[in-house]
Parts: C-alpha cells; sequence; structure tokens
C-alpha cells in the first residue's frame, strides 16, 4: 500500500471538518428531540419516536460516507466511522423497539395495542423507513467488506430490522387491505413480500452461521424462531399451503438440532484423551 502524504491527511481533514459540523448538529437534534420525550410522557412518544429515527438515518449516513472518502482520498477504511455508523442504526432499532416491541414470534394481540401510538404514520412512511434502515445496513456491511471479521454480527441488524417492519405493520389493518378492493392493497402486498423475504433470509443466515460460524445452539435456535415467525405470519393471513410447507422445513430443522444437542452432549462427555509418555 502507497504511504498516506501529509497533504492527503490534510484535503481529507478538511473534508471531514465539513461533515462532523453536520454530524454535531445531527446528534444535537437527536438529543433535543429525546427530551422532548422524556418530558411528553409514554402516551404521546410513537410518532416523536418516528421522528428520532428518521433523523438518525442521515447520520448514519454521513459516518458512511466519511469511510467512503477514507477509501478514495487515503486508500483506507475508517472504521471508526463505519463503527459509529452501526452504533446509529443500534440505537435507531432500539427507538423502534421501545414503540412496538422486540418481540420476533409472538400473537398479534401482544403488541398490538402499542400500534395506536404510531396510528397516523401511514403504510408508506413506514415501508420508507425499512426500506432506507435496510439500505444503510447494506450500506454498512459493503463498507466492511465481505471477508471484515465482523460479517457474522450483520446478520443481528437484519434480524432486527425484519422484527420491527412485522411489528409496525397492523396485522389486522393489513388483513383488510389486502383485498382486490383496498386502495392500499398495492403498498400492504409490497410490503408483506418485503416482510416474508427478510424473515426467510435471517432463518437461512442463522442457520448458515450455526453452520459455518459459531457452532452455537442459540444460533440454530434462532434460525427456528425466525421460521417460526413467518409461519405465523402465513397463518394470519390465510395462506395454509405457505404455512405447511414451512412447517415441513422447521420440523427437519428442530430435528436436526435435537440431534447436534445429543452429539455435542456425547462429545463433552467423552473423557479427555492420556497424553502419550515420552521416550
Amino acid at each position: 500500500m502507497a504511504k498516506i502524504t501529509q497533504e492527503q491527511r490534510n484535503r481529507y481533514a478538511a473534508k471531514l471538518k465539513e461533515y462532523k459540523t453536520t454530524i454535531d448538529s445531527l446528534l444535537a437534534k437527536e438529543q433535543n428531540l429525546l427530551m422532548m420525550i422524556k418530558k411528553s410522557g409514554d402516551n404521546n412518544t410513537g410518532y416523536p419516536r418516528i421522528r428520532l429515527v428518521q433523523e438518525l438515518l442521515p447520520l448514519a449516513s454521513y459516518y458512511i460516507l466519511m469511510n467512503t472518502l477514507s477509501v478514495s482520498m487515503l486508500g483506507v477504511k475508517n472504521e471508526d466511522s463505519l463503527a459509529a455508523a452501526r452504533q446509529t442504526l443500534t440505537r435507531a432499532f432500539k427507538y423502534l423497539e421501545d414503540i412496538v416491541t422486540a418481540y420476533i414470534d409472538a400473537p398479534f394481540s401482544e403488541y398490538e395495542k402499542n400500534l395506536e401510538l404510531i396510528a397516523d404514520v401511514s403504510y408508506e412512511d413506514r415501508y420508507a423507513l425499512v426500506r432506507k434502515m435496510a439500505f444503510a445496513i447494506s450500506e454498512i456491511e459493503d463498507g466492511y467488506g465481505a471477508n471484515s471479521k465482523w460479517r457474522w454480527s450483520f446478520i443481528d441488524l437484519w434480524a432486527k430490522l425484519a422484527v420491527v417492519a412485522k411489528n409496525m405493520l397492523d396485522l389486522k389493518k393489513a388483513y383488510v387491505d389486502i383485498d382486490l378492493e383496498s386502495p392500499d392493497r398495492m403498498i400492504v402486498t409490497a410490503y408483506l413480500r418485503t416482510l416474508k423475504s427478510m424473515f426467510i433470509t435471517t432463518g437461512d443466515k442463522y442457520r448458515e452461521k450455526y453452520e459455518m460460524f459459531s457452532s452455537k445452539m442459540e444460533d440454530f435456535k434462532q434460525a427456528i424462531t425466525y421460521l417460526q415467525a413467518l409461519r405465523r405470519l402465513h397463518t394470519v393471513f390465510g395462506e395454509r399451503e405457505e404455512a405447511e410447507e414451512l412447517k415441513k422445513k422447521i420440523d427437519i430443522w428442530t430435528t436436526k438440532l435435537e440431534t447436534d444437542k445429543k452429539r455435542q452432549l456425547e462429545e463433552s462427555r467423552k473423557p479427555a484423551a492420556s497424553p502419550r509418555p515420552e521416550g
């Protein structure tokens, strides 16, 4: 790698100074909105939290841009800015979870009441937020690169997105609005298609993580949980064939999980091999 000159460093620092001014302004907005939420009480925090997330997405974008500039001007990644972008998205997910819960696979009745806090937020705005968050995750993931040590950690971000996207959707209203006569049919259909894709992909990715990287049963259990959540979604919308096909996959994975558990338990009980005598 070519040595970075002082001139390159100076030019990069000058650019960063411009971005940091905007970043500081966005961070101040975040704090102001948090103070407003704290003062408003629990019953009026839904829309302000949506606004909070909407403000955090440009903040994440500026951190991503700082890395892009570093690569183009200095030839190296700015891992600090990528980490800041990741942390920004993590906060955004937390703010959404505070409204709609982080329940992965639960009856709609358990979190339905929470959606009253964002009843005035349209399908379009909710779906746009989901897509913008997905784009931000993709950009951060691309910034780190395919061989990054953080590769497997991104599954957790995609998983969080799948959950909040599902929990932001009023399933009772959506069930009515998939009707051919509904003016919202197209947006609801697109939203549901995206949800289903996210849940099946998340399940497959957790299984892949288990098989290729972690060997942790918790990852395999998460994979099955996301498939179960998707099956519940199919059931809610009367998609019996899809639900039945998914049940077969869940049953196969559950059997595999139990088999792997027994194997790991048996291996853990094996006595350690005695050291060979010298000489």
